[in-house]
């Protein structure tokens, strides 16, 4: 009976922690992300693309933030949107300088 109880505890258990499970960590899209805000502060996205610029930062700020709790999905997601943002931004830049005449 014990046995039988022991059992039915540690199935119900495993059960659990497998749904607590999350993704691997996302090591790709952090660095990616980095470099995508690099790029862009490279071109003065910062000056030249304001909204796409912050959108970025803000996202790569809250991805790191996720990414320290561990939170690794959620992290993913923001990293992702940092990454597409700095890229908007980065080419929002270049067009702008392009059309002013500044040399890239």
């Amino acid at each position: 009976m014990k046995k039988l109880i022991f059992i039915s505890l540690f199935s119900l258990f495993t059960f659990c922690l497998q749904g607590c499970q999350t993704g691997p960590v996302p090591i790709n899209e952090y660095t990616l992300a980095r470099a995508a805000l690099d790029a862009a502060r490279d071109v003065q996205a910062p000056q030249l693309s304001p909204g796409f610029w912050h959108q970025a930062e803000e996202a790569y700020r809250r991805g790191r933030l996720l990414y320290q709790d561990s939170h690794w999905d959620e992290a993913r997601i923001e990293f992702l949107k940092a990454k597409q943002a700095a890229e908007k931004a980065e080419n929002s830049a270049r067009l702008s300088r392009q059309r002013s005449g500044d040399v890239l």
